[in-house]
């Protein structure tokens, strides 16, 4: 029988030789924004409402307005705006969670989801869906970005693509510092822009409101139909791992404490579900210019945003200043949304790349790949078959973040079969749990075979539904099945002092690792199997024989 090793300090005098585990290039490329580990708190200096912003300007992408207008004018306006509330309070239940996890425990959304059904390794697979998804609507906004700059400046598509990737590239280096002081900056801008054409149409021509409300679609018969709702809704839903980009943000909130809680409150709930509040106002936004657009000027391509708004703008302000002040619109939304894209993205790729193979290149190559990922996919003219690929996309999303929310809800404080406090190092989790692993693979494989007809084309809509009521009824049950017995391969992380403090926020106690030699924070470290110090989940992570890895010991 093994004796876990307890320590209150790390005992430098068994460090290993630098050959044993080259991480020093890992460890220092990851304290600027804490890829693939907790987020300190001694990083952690700014105030909840700062971190709240910066994760709201994230969502400036006008995305939303194409998919609004895509639904609305298919389905018509009753049946987009139905399919829209639908998918916001799904995005918003299942977001609460996440966010609250995230901000508690100052994680992201992979390192939630290593602790909540999926495992160490099983998670690989929810990251490069997350990882799908940022490259997906960065090749989505780029697009919007490419029209904006060949409507003002003639530039061909192709070029607009490659200008609007590769301008992203120097503010996404540097991580949260730079992202904070862009999206404070600039969202102000970006909201008068927004709102300013859709409020002058109101006020000064409320026919067109008639016009929005009374609007059949192509589709439609006028009356509310389920099936075009949840058609509607499916596309919609492809947004719920928004919250991942969301989470990404929220890991950066300072501690909960007595004095701050309303304040902290606010920003969780502000900047992480509730941001489906404003992505869904603006959907709805994008189904009434897109109305307008068709009816007064009788565009075909009303689903393209800079035509929206460029429509909007004429009605309000000379014509010599409408283009401009479109293409300002969508390239400051461009740049807003796609830095985070690409923020995100890197994490995911990273995560995945540096658990399965145990190396770490760099945030940087994973910056690039997600970016020729997107940038493939303008140059296939992803925009003109966009709801295609968003609504086969949202079985796979709404699968995981449904699986999450359900474990942290039912299984964490209901059932208490999963452990509350968020684990995510490596030895402390089995390689594979099969609560989240088998819930996500039948609830998105059952749900992708509905979509495309393999069950019939009567149940062909229904397929977010399918996806999330599945997830959401195996994941318990697998947890009831399995006896919780697959959370946590070990109990203790062989460190003797608490993970949290007083306040139940992760302690903020420093070590040493012996590998890397950077200090950490409490939460960020396990004992050694081999030497009597202390190891970060990084160097864990990178340790490609297992020797630094502390043994099985589940609970008895």
């Amino acid at each position: 029988m093994s004796v876990e090793p307890q320590l209150t300090a790390p005992d430098s005098s068994h460090r290993p030789p630098p050959t044993e585990a080259p991480v020093d290039k890992a460890a220092d490329e990851t304290l600027e924004d804490y890829t693939l580990r907790f987020a300190p708190r001694s990083y952690r200096r700014w105030t909840p409402m700062v971190v709240a912003t910066t994760a709201l300007g994230g969502i400036a992408y006008m995305a939303d307005f194409s998919i609004g207008a895509g639904i609305g004018l298919t389905h018509g306006t009753g049946n987009a705006l139905a399919a829209i509330l639908v998918a916001a309070v799904v995005i918003f239940i299942t977001g609460f969670p996440l966010a609250y996890y995230g901000a508690r425990y100052n994680i992201d959304l992979d390192l939630i989801t290593r602790g909540s059904g999926f495992g160490y390794y099983g998670s690989v697979l929810t990251s490069v869906i997350f990882a799908s998804f940022t490259f997906i609507f960065f090749a989505l906004e780029g697009s919007i970005m490419a029209q904006g700059l060949k409507l003002g400046f003639g530039l061909p598509l192709w070029l607009g693509y490659v200008i609007s990737t590769f301008m992203v590239i120097p503010l996404v280096i540097y991580g949260m510092k730079a992202l904070s002081k862009l999206q404070v900056w600039t969202t102000p801008i970006w909201l008068l822009l927004m709102v300013g054409p859709l409020l002058y149409l109101i006020t000064t021509d409320p026919g067109t409101v008639h016009t929005f409300l009374s609007y059949r679609g192509s589709d439609g018969d006028g009356g509310i139909n389920s099936a075009s709702v949840l058609l509607g809704a499916g596309v919609c839903l492809s947004l719920i791992a928004q919250i991942g980009e969301q989470v990404d943000y929220l890991r950066f909130m300072p501690p909960k404490t007595e004095q701050n809680g309303r304040t902290w409150w606010t920003a969780v709930v502000m900047a992480g579900p509730g941001w489906v509040v404003l992505g869904a106002l603006k959907q709805a936004i994008g189904v009434f210019l897109a109305v307008y657009i068709l009816s007064e000027v009788g565009a075909a391509s009303a689903t393209e945003p800079i035509q929206q708004f460029t429509g909007a703008f004429a009605a309000m302000m000379p014509s010599w200043l409408v283009i401009p002040l479109a293409v300002v619109l969508v390239v400051i939304s461009q740049i807003k949304i796609n830095v985070t894209n690409a923020y995100s993205g890197s994490l995911a790729w990273t995560n995945s790349f540096t658990r399965v193979t145990k190396r770490y290149p760099g945030r940087m190559v994973f910056v690039l790949a997600n970016l020729a990922f997107a940038l493939i996919l303008m140059e296939a003219d992803m925009f003109s078959f966009l709801n295609s690929i968003l609504g086969f996309y949202s079985n796979c999303a709404i699968a995981w973040i449904v699986t999450v929310a359900t474990d942290i809800i039912v299984n964490k404080y209901l059932l208490k079969l999963s452990p509350q406090a968020p684990e995510f190092r490596r030895g402390m989790l089995y390689a594979v749990n099969p609560v989240g692993v088998v819930a996500f693979t039948a609830a998105s494989g059952l749900s992708i075979a509905m979509y495309f007809h393999a069950l019939g084309d009567t149940l062909q809509p229904y397929s977010p539904v399918a996806a999330a009521v599945i997830a959401f009824v195996l994941t318990p049950l697998m947890a009831v099945l399995t006896k919780g017995r697959f959370y946590l391969r070990r109990t203790s992380d062989g460190i003797d002092a608490p993970l949290l403090d007083p306040d139940g926020n992760p302690s903020s106690a420093p070590y040493e690792c012996h590998v890397c030699q950077q200090e950490f924070e409490r939460p960020d470290l396990a004992a050694c199997q081999r030497h009597a110090a202390v190891i970060c989940s990084l160097c864990l992570s990178t340790d490609k024989t297992g020797a630094h890895v502390l043994p099985a010991a589940p609970a008895s």
